[in-house]
C-alpha cells in the first residue's frame, strides 16, 4: 500500500510517500509499524492526539478496520477559517 505523509509528518519522516507491505488491522496498528522504521517516523507519530488519517481518500478513525487499502494518508488536524 502507498503511505502518504503531509505537513509536519512529511518533514519528520523525510519523504512524502512510501510503499509498504503490512498486515496491520487498523490505522493505529499501521502507525506502530511505521513508527518503528526510523527515528524520523517515531517523531512523526509521537503525538497520536495530533494525527488524522484517511484510507483511500476517506477520513477514518485510527481504530477503524483497515481492510486492504491502496492508500493511507497521515496528516495533522486541519484548520479552517
Amino acid at each position: 500500500m502507498e503511505i502518504l505523509y503531509f505537513a509536519a509528518l512529511r518533514e519528520r519522516v523525510g519523504h512524502p510517500r512510501e510503499t509498504v507491505t503490512s498486515d496491520a488491522r487498523t490505522p493505529r496498528d499501521l502507525v506502530a509499524e511505521l513508527a518503528a522504521r526510523s527515528d524520523g517516523h517515531a517523531a512523526a507519530f509521537a503525538d497520536m492526539a495530533a494525527l488524522r488519517c484517511a484510507v483511500d481518500q476517506q477520513l477514518t478513525d485510527l481504530d477503524a478496520p483497515l481492510g486492504q487499502p491502496r492508500e493511507v494518508a497521515f496528516f495533522p488536524p486541519m484548520t479552517g477559517g
